[in-house]
Formats: structure tokens, sequence, C-alpha cells
């Protein structure tokens, strides 16, 4: 009994706040997401990259809205997965798929971060353009990751604050002293890019989406904070608000400052370039330290908290069952396999591939959470109109992805298909076979 009031009393001294939790969310989201889509965005519609950014974060906001009611009504650490298998308790697929699907979203992200921390690490060399040597470094930062994760996770996590919260004080640096020195102003680029489609803008704001992944990472903190049915909604939406401001602030600084075509050239590290044009060495070693600083943090945490989601979905069946072993309380087995898919992942595709896919996949799962809130809508006391208005700007999202592939990269859009039915194929026979195993 005395254990039991110590406990109480141990978690309450704890407990999270607003503040950690806004942290917590910040970091996911913030993970090297900026650094990997301004190039991108820009040379797809140029002076209208802030305008994106706002769109899909909104798109964010709609999707965070059912991800938050049903987080406040189950109250479990499980998020996405626990979520779905709660709504839909009597279909084995349904939780397989929404599985499947979330794990292989997070190998996606662990790609792109380690994409982005590579182009980055080797900038500043004459074979920065090498796109294998990029790959091999990718591979090498994931493997150094692993094996932090394997070894020494305590360590990890206690530098894993100060790397959320000195990455965020670099992009302010980078982002003011950019503006400062702008070389044109907006209604100029504007004026100049009045041929400009909206749905140009739509199309980016979708393929841009993976950029504000991460802020369902305060669910899994629900057992750590007190009121979370006040605490949820206000971390959530608060770090959607400063990561869509941040953004947007680094967006503009970009393209008032650095060329477009030194952006589009460079695309891999276009802000390491334009600020090295401007401040000279140390604005590219600055800009260098906050991209190395934003994806490890990324890479880090998305290897922790998602190979144990791994491993339970493992011990319910739906993936193998080695993934579900720990080696003092580490899922080894889950890590290495992540690492090596996330691997693979980076060797088949460019950096365009793996963001497509990645925000295919984010739009996909917030898709199905959104799906969920509307069928308990009155459980979770949710409104069926923004429900259904984040339905439908998910779905919107990724049939636009898909028609931006299908009218420039149709090779691409078949190899994510592939991946999608492969997961889709393999997610059905786990589930079958659980079934069949219940049925006997």
């Amino acid at each position: 009994m005395n254990n039991h009031k110590h406990d109480i009393h141990r978690k309450r001294n704890k407990a999270l706040g607003v503040p950690e939790l806004i942290a917590i969310a910040l970091g996911g989201m913030i993970g090297g997401g900026i650094f990997t889509i301004l190039g991108i965005s820009v040379s797809m519609i140029g002076a209208f990259t802030p305008l994106a950014i706002v769109l899909g974060g909104m798109i964010a906001s709609l999707a965070a809205y059912s991800y938050i009611k049903l987080a406040v009504y189950y109250k479990d650490e499980g998020a996405t997965y626990s979520f779905y298998k709660k709504t839909f308790p009597g279909s084995h697929f349904a939780a397989s798929l929404i599985g499947w699907w979330v794990v292989f979203g997070y190998i996606s992200t662990l790609a792109l971060y380690s994409y982005t921390f590579a182009s980055y690490a080797i900038s500043g060399f004459n074979f920065a353009d090498s796109e294998w040597l990029r790959k091999l470094v990718a591979g090498l930062v994931i493997l150094t990751f692993t094996l932090i994760n394997i070894w020494s996770v305590k360590g990890m996590g206690k530098i894993e604050d100060f790397m959320v919260y000195t990455k965020l004080v670099i992009l302010v640096i980078i982002s003011f002293v950019l503006i400062n020195n702008s070389q044109t102003t907006l209604p100029v680029l504007l004026h100049d890019n009045n041929n400009m489609s909206f749905l140009s803008v739509l199309i980016v704001a979708s393929i841009t989406f993976v950029a504000y992944e991460g802020f369902q990472l305060v669910i899994h903190a629900v057992n750590e904070m007190e009121t979370p049915e006040k605490n949820i909604p206000k971390a959530i939406y608060s770090a959607i608000f400063l990561t869509i401001f941040i953004y947007v602030v680094i967006s503009l600084g970009a393209i008032l400052a650095i060329p477009f075509e030194d952006i589009i050239q460079n695309k891999e590290y276009a802000l390491a370039t334009g600020a090295g044009n401007i401040l000279g060495h140390w604005g590219t070693d600055l800009v260098i330290l906050g991209a190395l600083l934003a994806t490890s943090s990324a890479i880090s945490g998305t290897l922790f908290g998602a190979s144990r989601l791994m491993g339970v979905i493992a011990k319910d069946g739906y993936f193998p069952e080695v993934l579900a072993k720990k080696t003092n309380q580490i899922p080894v087995h889950a890590i290495i396999t992540m690492a090596l898919l996330a691997f693979l992942l980076v060797l088949a595709g460019s950096l365009e591939l793996i963001l497509e896919f990645g925000s295919v996949t984010f739009l996909l799962v917030s898709l199905l959470m959104a799906y969920a809130n509307y069928r308990i809508r009155d459980l979770t006391n949710s409104s069926p109109l923004l429900t259904i208005l984040a339905i439908f700007s998910l779905s919107l999202g990724t049939l636009l992805i898909f028609y931006y592939e299908f009218n420039n990269q149709i090779s691409q859009m078949f190899f994510i298909c592939g991946i999608y039915i492969f997961l889709t194929l393999a997610s059905w026979l786990y589930s079958r076979s659980k079934s069949l195993q219940q049925g006997n």
C-alpha cells in the first residue's frame, strides 16, 4: 500500500506540463522537415512556398482534431494503433492494416531524416552532389543511432531536449538573418510568379505534409501528464501553430535572400548554400549544425518510439513474433529491422520519392484516424462538420500527390503503389493468420 502511494506521489512529481508537451511535439515536427521541403517546394511553386506551408499546417490541424478527440476519449499511450484497434474491436484486419501503415510511415521519416542529415553533412565538400556518397552517409547515420538506441538509450534521452531547443534557436537566428539580408520583396516575387495555379500550391502542401508529422508523439505521454483532456489539445495545437510560424519565417527568409536558381540547384541543402552566400563560412556552419541537430534528434526519437510500437504490434500477432523480443527491456530486433528497412528505402529512392511516400503514408493514417473518430463521434463528442472536413482534406491531399505523380513521375507512382499493395497484403495475411489461430 505504501509503495503504491509512493508510486502515485512520484508520478505526480514527474507529471509533464504543457511546455514539456509542446517541446515533445515540436521535437517531432521540426525534425529536419523544413530543411527537406524547402528546395522541393521552391522548385515547384517559387514564392508561393509560404502559402503552401500554411495550407499544409491547416490540413495538419484538421488531422490533429481527430487524434486529440480519440486521445482524450481512450487515454491510451499506444496512440494511432491502439485507437484504431479499440474503435474496430471485431476486425483483426483493421488493427493489422493501421499497424503496418503507421510503422512504415515512421520508416519513411527515418529514411527522410537520414537522407537530409547526409545532404547537409557533406554539403561543404566537393563531393556534395554525389548521390551514392550521400546514401552511404545516410546509412552510417542510421547505423550510429541504431547502436545508440540498442546500447545507450538513457544517454540519448538526456540530450534530446537540449537538441530540440538548440535547433529552434538556430532556426530563428537563420530566419531573421536571411530576412535582414533580403535581396528583393515579396510583392516583386509574387508578381514574377503570377502565373502559378492554386492547384500547384495545393499539390505542394500535400507533398510536404510529412513536415508536420510528429504532433501525435504527445499522446504517447498520456500517462505522464495531468488533465490530458486540457493538456493534449493545448500542447498539440500550440505546437502546430509554432511550427507553421517557424516554417513560414524560414521559407520567407530563404525566398527573399537566396536566388531561386541556387535553392533549386542545391535543393537537398538549400539553406546551407544560401546562408553561406550571405554570411560566409560561419553562416553555412550554423545552418549545417541546425540541420544535423534537427535530423539527429528526429532520427533518435523516431527509432526509439517506433521500434517499441513495432514490438507491441508484433506481440499482438500482426508482425513476425521475433520483433516482440526484448533484451534488457530494449526491442533490439525491432530497432535493427526498422533501421534496415529505412536504409533500403534510402537506397531505392530519391529525396522526392521518400518525401512523397512519407506524406502519403501520414495522410492515409490521419484519414483512417478521422474515419475512426467519425464512427464514434458521439462518444468522443466530436463535431461531425470538422471531422468530415478533415476526411475531405486528407483524401484530397492523397489524391493530389498521386495526380502529380501520374503526370510527372509515373514510375515513382507505381513504386509507391507497389509498396502499399505489399503492406496491405502483408497486413491482411497476418490478420487472417491471427483469426485462424483464435478460431482454433
